[in-house]
């Protein structure tokens, strides 16, 4: 499965949360449950918006310092 569709439906929940806060939509126990739900949604985004430029990162720097295609492995000994 593709992780694009699943950053961007996190993304459009993120916002769609913040849009909530903003407009004071929630009460303060759901604000506090929105608040929690897109910090955590936040850090996910972080963490894939990392493993992307990783893998660029990967992608355009060879062992001799040109451009080099390297497969990029998920698995690459970090805990998540």
């Amino acid at each position: 499965m593709s992780k694009v569709p699943e950053f961007e439906g996190d993304l459009k929940k993120l916002e769609e949360l913040v849009r909530k806060l903003e407009e004071d939509e929630l009460s303060l126990e759901e604000s506090l449950a929105a608040f929690e739900e897109g910090m955590k949604l936040a850090k996910k985004l972080a963490k894939t918006l990392e493993k992307a430029q990783e893998r660029v990162m990967k992608l355009t720097e060879g062992r001799d310092g040109g451009v080099s295609l390297e497969r990029f492995d998920d698995d690459d000994g970090e805990d998540d």
